[in-house]
């Protein structure tokens, strides 16, 4: 079965640092892009942070600076450092992940269970 399982979520205080990591598992022949999302009650899902295949990330305008994305490879994992957190971050974290699987070969849109990250003012 193919997964993703997100960990690294809590709750912190302003200005403070929580470090989320997602891993997938399953018999995936390789991933291509990976991000993280949020998305609060009642309201749409967004883009928090994305980096492709060679490394190449975008950010949302409101974490720019503070937020780290980064990804390992051989480990099928990504990470999403989160530093001077706000009382507006919070909400639930959700990775993703586009991968290739074999036997037949298909490329699947991936996600997590989601990680609730609450920042107290």
């Amino acid at each position: 079965q193919v997964q993703l399982v997100e960990s690294g979520g809590g709750l912190v205080q302003a200005g403070g640092s929580l470090r989320l990591s997602c891993a997938a598992s399953g018999s995936i022949y390789s991933v291509n892009d990976m991000g993280w999302y949020r998305q609060a009650p009642g309201k749409q899902r967004e883009l928090v942070a994305r980096i492709t295949s060679d490394g190449s990330t975008n950010y949302a305008d409101s974490v720019k600076g503070r937020f780290t994305i980064s990804r390992d490879n051989a480990k099928k994992m990504v990470y999403l450092q989160m530093n001077s957190l706000k009382a507006e971050d919070t909400d639930v974290y959700y990775c993703n992940m586009g991968v290739y699987m074999l036997s037949p070969y298909r490329y699947l849109e991936l996600w997590g269970q989601g990680t609730l990250v609450t920042v107290s003012s």
